[in-house]
């Protein structure tokens, strides 16, 4: 052996020895709280995104990782042996979406480990829904339905009720959530990052990141729920403490032997980190958030590095540091027993820096808003006839499309904010669950409609069709040859527990048509021809979704008044034939106007909408009201930033930032086409190449609605645009206008000012922009206008007497903040693209003060919920005789209050309708008997007397309120009475006989 070798060898083991004197060091986690200390809560989590950059099923398994390194599976995998490895040690998991998908595939062993772990507290499942739902531009149906699904199965499952609110990365958070998805689901605790980063420094300095949240003022501190705002975000603190396997930060090494030992240091920094969150904190109390998006893919090398600082900041003894989870934070904030700053109204609009307000997502992707919307409506329709009909194993079930809704809630579903391949995705699966939807409805109708039928049925012997593309002009069914004897069914169906009367609207290819209601009376109609511009749409996005040009062309739009009962449908007949002189035919036609005319007047009732000689909507009167208001509608573009000037911040899927305003100009002139009939007056303009406007007036209606075709956008010339409508007036409205909260209360805005910290305004638009789920309206002492809409958007007074409403955005440069791509939609066809275009509706009424409030809660009730439509053909034969042609599920002496609907049982706020509101069950299911009624949280997973004897009450600085606060009592089981206060949601579990287990939400 050589001299080289053998100093080889005793290096060797010399190495060895030094290995050898390793030892197994026991980490000591089993700290809790520790009074007189600080109290460092550490709580280990992640937040897995239901589809944002990659679709909820890429995230899940960890494909396309070419876009993010994400993979669900691989999270909760490792979740489950590294919380096994110490039992101090806890987790918290929020989306239900996945957590369920993974729990589904786990062996027997797994889920019992599982349950273990949840059972004794180390895997808290919070929030609880099937994903952390946006808050701007979700209805708070969808935000009920989708949290329930999460909080069902999991009482279900684990025995388990979620305590605490979880809403870390929405864009700004909601009043409603407070309230209705807080309190009234028995949540502690509310915990989220996202406002205003003026208001958040305020809040530092005034120790104020931690308050008693009273969201509703109909509730008062009913309502109160304890809401903590992460002083940074829901990320680790500063310090360097990520620990996913190829973050940077520094591991604790504590082994001596080894280089680059830093426990001091280490402990230092969790140390200092700890007393600066502590001196913008309330009591002895921190949260230190220990995760972010998708980490913990390999969960032991997180622990690994908490169970060392733990033990070693533990040794230290400057601070207390624990595992823990935000019920134990929120207990241990409890206990010190005292009181805390009170935050009234919501926490919009949200900026992140002086030009980053996050307003543009209120209105991006203005179509997949509105197929949420529109699912949204047609679920709460298809549930009811899923009830009626009897749920039995068939696979006709509403579950499909109730997962698609609950995915679309996200953050970055509906909000807009996502790739185009997920909001493609998105789609997909709202289609998917709307065909199977779509298939149960046809069945129910069947089964409802056969003579003779109550709930039950064996087999289904008519064929309903439906039209879901209705909006641009295209209903295969309406559009049948009616020449040779044959008639079509037009069965109508009203999910709202109120009587309505309508109109309705269909294609039709001929004009020679007659339409007879279910007592075979001839009902009165109008036949409008159909603009070019609608079968320029109808062509153009009918091959785009089916791929294939239409066969028939419909000439006429056919628009016939009906009534419909509560909770039940109507039939009309549409058959070939001359009408009798005393209805009415066709629609007279008053072509464009010239500049030498004098003004023009539409409307048959008591509204009247007149035009001036240019051909600009000048005048809206209400004889019946006596309000007359001069007034503009207008439209105008905002340039979207580029990003190119000293802030590099552009305008994108988030961001609102507009670099310039540019009114939409017509050549002096807006050419007017008006159709006038017995049912309804239209006037058509064409605004400009892109963008078309119907106003159309009602018989015996007191309100316009204005139906829009937008699009293509043009950016030929480089700039992304952001199109506004506008509607002028003379008000002295003072700044100050109104906005819905997720669809509920209206809440005051004031432009340019927050009611509890003083803003600097540096978006004098954007940062003026709120969400209008519902509607917005101005008041000015004698008037109010009022605006409804049928999707979400963005909306504001950036003037007074104005209100204007963002109806659609293409923008070509991305905003910065994870999507990395322009917010650019297109519809192909033929090989080519062209900007998106959108259909919508908005619909306006001007009333006397304080009576604009009953036609904001029950018209906008009504948009939620539209008439549901089904057409079948009759070929002879004898529909009346062979069929049930009018169907109401309640007693037909009976309808539900102004104030109540169901699937919700909602209340208002009109001075008429803030009263006590009764429901009367034995009414409203007549031939059911009634055998157990029991009151529950919001989402059904706990009765409501245990939920309130167990929410933790706390304390608020100042005086006590002076309110009044009106809830309904107790239902009393003989009398089967539901009593509702103003604004109250209740939910009740129903068991009929001789079925149970039936559910009235």
């Amino acid at each position: 052996m050589g001299a080289a070798a053998a100093r080889l060898a005793a290096l060797l083991l010399l190495a060895a020895a030094a290995v050898g004197e390793c030892v197994y060091i026991p980490y000591n986690t089993s700290a809790g709280v520790v009074g007189g200390k600080l109290n460092v809560h550490v709580v280990p989590h992640t937040h897995d995104d239901v589809g944002w950059l990659k679709t909820v099923d890429q995230y899940y398994v960890g494909s396309n990782n070419s876009i993010q390194g994400a993979c669900v599976q691989n999270v909760l995998d490792s979740l489950v042996p590294a919380l096994l490895k110490d039992e101090n040690r806890k987790f918290v998991y929020v989306e239900q979406a996945f957590f369920q998908r993974w729990w589904r595939q786990q062996s027997n062993m797994i889920n019992d480990i599982v349950k273990g772990l949840i059972s004794t507290g180390r895997l808290e499942l919070i929030n609880g829904g099937m994903c952390m739902h946006d808050e701007a531009t979700v209805h708070y149906i969808d935000m009920i339905d989708q949290t329930t699904l999460g909080h069902r199965f999991i009482k279900e499952e684990f025995g388990q009720i979620p305590r605490i609110g979880w809403q870390i990365d929405p864009f700004g958070h909601s009043a409603v959530q407070a309230y209705l998805l807080g309190t009234e689901v028995g949540f502690d605790a509310f915990y989220f990052f996202r406002i205003d980063y003026q208001d958040r420094d305020t809040r530092k300095g005034t120790k104020e990141l931690e308050v008693v949240w009273r969201g509703s003022k109909t509730f008062g501190s009913s309502a109160d729920i304890f809401a903590g705002i992460f002083p940074k975000n829901y990320e680790p603190p500063p310090g360097q403490f990520y620990f996913e396997v190829d973050d940077t930060s520094p591991i604790v090494q504590d082994d001596p032997l080894l280089f680059d030992y830093n426990v001091e240091q280490r402990v230092d920094d969790f140390v200092a980190a700890a007393i600066a969150q502590a001196n913008i904190t309330r009591t002895n109390h921190v949260m230190f958030t220990m995760g972010t998006d998708f980490k913990y893919q390999y969960a032991e090398s997180w622990f690994r590095q908490m169970d060392k600082l733990i033990h070693y900041v533990n040794k230290d003894g400057r601070v207390n540091a624990l595992y823990s989870t935000p019920s134990i934070y929120t207990d241990a904030k409890h206990a010190e027993n005292v009181p805390w700053p009170l935050k009234t109204n919501d926490f919009f609009p949200y900026a992140d820096n002086p030009n980053a307000y996050w307003t543009g997502y209120f209105t991006s992707r203005p179509a997949l808003k509105r197929y949420v919307r529109v699912m949204s409506g047609y679920y709460l329709a298809a549930r009811q006839l899923e009830f009626f009909k009897g749920r039995s194993n068939s696979d006709l079930t509403t579950d499909s499309l109730a997962d698609a809704l609950a995915l679309a809630q996200h953050h970055d579903a509906v909000t807009g904010t996502e790739k185009q391949h997920v909001a493609n995705d998105y789609a997909k699966r709202l289609s998917i669950g709307y065909t199977q939807a779509e298939k149960l409805v046809s069945s129910s109708l069947s089964c409802l409609s056969q003579s003779g039928s109550k709930s039950h049925c064996l087999s289904q012997t008519t064929n309903f069709e439906q039209c879901p593309l209705l909006n641009i002009t295209y209903c295969p069914p309406s559009e049948m040859d009616l020449s040779q004897g044959k008639s079509l069914v037009v069965l109508v169906y009203n999910s709202l527990g109120w009587k309505r009367e309508d109109v309705l609207r269909i294609p039709v290819i001929s004009d020679s048509i007659v339409v007879h209601d279910s007592e075979g009376r001839e009902v009165e109609s109008q036949l409008l021809p159909i603009a070019n511009a609608s079968l320029h749409m109808r062509e153009k996005h009918v091959k785009a979704y089916l791929g294939m040009l239409p066969a028939a062309k419909p000439k006429f739009w056919l628009a016939f008044p009906v009534s419909v009962p509560p909770l039940g449908f109507n039939t009309y007949f549409i058959s070939s034939g001359k009408k009798s002189a005393s209805v009415s035919l066709m629609s007279t036609l008053h072509p464009s106007q010239g500049s030498e005319n004098s003004n023009m007047q539409i409307g048959q009732g008591q509204l009247k909408l007149q035009y001036n000689a240019a051909g600009a909507l000048s005048l809206y009167s209400n004889s019946k009201t006596q309000v007359e208001a001069n007034f503009e509608q207008k439209y105008k573009y905002y340039i979207g930033q580029d990003g190119n000037g000293s802030d590099p911040q552009a305008s994108g899927a988030y961001i609102f930032r507009p670099n310039g305003t540019v009114p939409i100009k017509t050549d002096g002139q807006v050419p007017l086409t008006v159709l006038r009939g017995s049912i309804l007056d239209e006037v058509h303009q064409q605004i400009n190449p892109w963008i078309y406007q119907i106003n159309r007036v009602y018989k015996g209606k007191d309100y316009v609605e204005t139906e829009f075709m937008v699009g293509p956008i043009p950016v030929d010339d480089g700039n992304g645009k952001e199109l506004s409508t506008e509607v002028v007036t003379n008000m002295a409205t003072n700044k100050t206008f109104y906005t819905d909260s997720s669809g509920r209360d209206f809440i005051k805005r004031i432009r340019d000012y927050r009611s509890e910290w003083k803003i600097e305004v540096h978006q004098p638009i954007a940062g003026n922009y709120y969400p209008v789920n519902l509607g917005i309206y101005v008041e000015d002492g004698s008037r109010e206008l009022s605006i409804l809409v049928d999707r979400s958007v963005g909306g504001a007074s950036i003037k007074d007497g104005q209100i204007e409403l963002m109806l659609h955005r293409r923008l070509l440069h991305d905003d910065g903040r994870g999507v990395a791509e322009a917010l650019n939609e297109t519809t192909c066809f033929d090989n080519q693209c062209e900007g998106l275009v959108i259909e919508g509706k908005y619909y306006l009424k001007i009333d006397p003060q304080g009576e604009g409030a009953r036609w904001r809660r029950t018209f906008g009730q009504e948009i939620y919920s539209p008439l549901l439509i089904a057409f079948a053909e009759q070929d002879g034969g004898n529909w009346v005789n062979s069929h049930v042609t009018k169907f109401s599920a309640m007693d037909p002496a009976y309808s539900l209050p102004d104030n109540v609907a169901l699937l919700t049982l909602q209340a208002g706020e009109h001075k008429d309708l803030s009263a006590l509101a009764s429901v009367d069950l034995k009414r409203v299911f007549p031939d059911k008997k009634i055998v157990k009624i029991v009151e529950t949280s919001l989402s059904a997973n706990q009765e409501r007397s245990a939920m309130e004897k167990k929410r933790l009450k706390w304390k608020v600085e100042g005086p006590p309120a002076d309110e009044k606060i009106v809830r309904g009592g107790p239902v009393d089981p003989s009398k089967l009475v539901v009593d509702l206060g103003p604004m109250e949601i209740r939910t009740f579990l129903i068991n009929f006989a001789p079925q149970s287990g039936k559910q009235l939400m």
